[in-house]
């Protein structure tokens, strides 16, 4: 018995989450064999796992790194965590489909989570699939298709209300190629422009296309003018009308009102699950957001794209109107922004001074208010002023990650430790091992097998990825290693861009992408691909 690589003498858990003592062969790109294995098994490479624990790499359920992998493929923020595959086009925001007549609306969406910049060349899921086999990542990427670039693609982007019926032909159409190409699943964004244009029938029958092709159906629920119990239910009807896998996107209380009743939100999943509905959640370990300051301000100002803003901004009346909407938070009855929790993490260069200071704190400084300050930046810079948004309790985050129904994602992206001066989401390089270290480790919040299942496992049962996220002969050699003991974030919203520790060794489809805390330089990521 002669392997390519052998990972030898570790601890690993077993599907029934027992852990158990024993080494991974791996030959090619795929895991051979698994446990107590005869001693003169060789290899042409053996690593020493000294009784750390030997994982299914992370698989993250919920990133945005569209853009970032193809243009940072060493992905080093993620591989610092264990993390071998991330699933994109969240929220709806993906790369693809791309219709070049739009393709400035296109790259405005992008910018919604990333200042990055391709040249997004590419139409469809095939031919994004061949940038980043040229870009080579270091990690595997599964694509969702993203319910904003169907409404661009089709024509639609900056249109506010329900889309026409040839336009939403269009929309299928775009959505049912995506699936035949293999993705995995269908998103929204529906606190997001131009996704939250869109009216429940809209959505709906995306939804029903999606549950047909037996694909997933992630959703950021939608957020102005309604409540979060009027958006869960608005969610639970398109899950029920369609009977579609669902994956409610980083589960949070964010509605002042609501702090601290985690458990009242959660009876509402296992309510749906009792009545046979097939939902999920995903939680990140922090206790804030982020994304583009332009998501908290009116979406009827952003309709038709930025020139079309300009113009409308510039009539006084109009500008009034949109500044006393600006005023007022998304959840009817809660009054009006806290300016004071919102951090601006990112900006272009001309007023990079800003980063790290609150909305109010810049605001003041102009005599303007925080409304003010914002629909000026949104004018100016659109999709490129990032906020962090602390509007959110711990409480309630680890009542989500205990849950049975969680799922463990960053909503963040890959990355490199390179610190451009920004004070972004320190959740792109923390996340995982802030779970293992802090909420496993320090607090005893879940048990480290359930935690592990909440990484690999869940996720690929969730996607329908059926041979990766375990540890069996046959799946796919994606692995990390760790020490439990020793396994934490290092990143924090004063300083993000610092590296995770404590994950020793990451393996991608049978290859060394790190060893001993340190990258080897091989990339043998693939855009993968949903098979029935």
């Amino acid at each position: 018995m002669y392997f390519d690589l052998l990972i030898r003498n570790g601890h690993y858990f077993d599907d029934d989450g027992e852990l158990r003592s024993g080494s991974v062969a791996i030959e090619k790109d795929r895991i051979r064999a698994v446990g107590q294995l005869p001693s003169d098994v060789g290899a042409a490479k053996i690593i020493e796992a000294d009784g750390r624990l030997i994982s299914p790499g992370f698989i993250d359920i919920h990133t945005h790194s569209d853009l970032s992998a193809v243009c940072h493929p060493c992905c080093e923020s993620k591989l610092h965590q264990g993390v071998t595959t991330e699933v994109i086009g969240n929220c709806s925001l993906s790369a693809f489909p791309i219709n070049p007549a739009h393709l400035d609306e296109h790259r405005g969406l992008m910018q919604v989570v990333s200042l990055d910049e391709a040249d997004m060349d590419w139409t469809d899921l095939d031919g994004y699939a061949r940038r980043v086999e040229a870009a080579a990542p270091a990690l595997n990427l599964v694509p969702l298709v993203g319910h904003g670039a169907l409404r661009i693609a089709a024509g639609l982007g900056g249109v506010a209300g329900p889309c026409r019926a040839d336009a939403r032909k269009g929309m299928s159409r775009l959505l049912a190629e995506a699936f035949e190409q293999g993705a995995f699943g269908f998103t929204t964004g529906l606190s997001i422009v131009p996704s939250c244009y869109a009216d429940q029938e809209e959505v709906q029958e995306l939804v029903n296309l999606t549950s047909a092709y037996d694909r997933m159906y992630a959703t950021h629920i939608r957020a102005a003018g309604v409540t979060e119990l009027e958006a869960f239910n608005e969610a639970a009807a398109t899950t029920r009308a369609s009977g579609v896998r669902l994956q409610y996107s980083h589960l949070a209380i964010n509605q002042p009102s609501n702090w601290g009743k985690g458990g009242e939100v959660l009876e509402r999943f296992h309510r749906l699950r009792a009545d046979g509905l097939d939902v999920a959640f995903d939680v990140y370990p922090y206790d804030a957001s982020s994304s583009a300051l332009s998501q908290y301000l009116p979406s009827w100002v952003q309709a038709g794209g930025l020139e079309a803003m300009r113009e409308r901004l510039r009539d006084p009346a109009t500008r009034r109107q949109a500044l006393q909407d600006a005023a007022q938070s998304w959840w009817p009855a809660e009054g009006r922004w806290r300016w004071d929790r919102f951090i601006v993490s990112a900006a272009p260069p001309q007023c990079q001074e800003m980063v790290g200071r609150t909305i109010a704190e810049i605001a003041q400084g102009q005599g303007l208010s925080g409304e003010e300050l914002s629909l000026q930046l949104l004018e100016e810079y659109g999709n490129e002023i990032h906020v962090v948004l602390h509007y959110r309790e711990e409480v309630d985050v680890v009542s989500f990650m205990r849950d049975e129904l969680a799922i463990i994602g960053s909503d963040g992206l890959a990355l490199p430790a390179r610190n451009d001066g920004s004070r972004i989401h320190p959740r792109s390089f923390g996340s995982f091992p802030r779970v293992l270290g802090r909420f496993v480790r320090d607090k005893a919040v879940m048990s480290l097998a359930d935690a592990i299942r909440k990484m690999t496992a869940a996720p690929a049962d969730r996607l329908k990825l059926r041979d990766r996220g375990r540890l069996r002969p046959g799946f796919f050699a994606d692995i990390t290693v760790l020490d439990p003991d020793r396994i934490a974030d290092r990143a924090t919203f004063a300083h993000p861009f610092e590296l995770a520790e404590g994950v020793d060794l990451v393996v991608v489809n049978g290859q060394v992408v790190l060893e001993n805390g340190v990258e080897t330089g091989a990339r043998p990521g693939r855009l993968l691909r949903y098979s029935a």
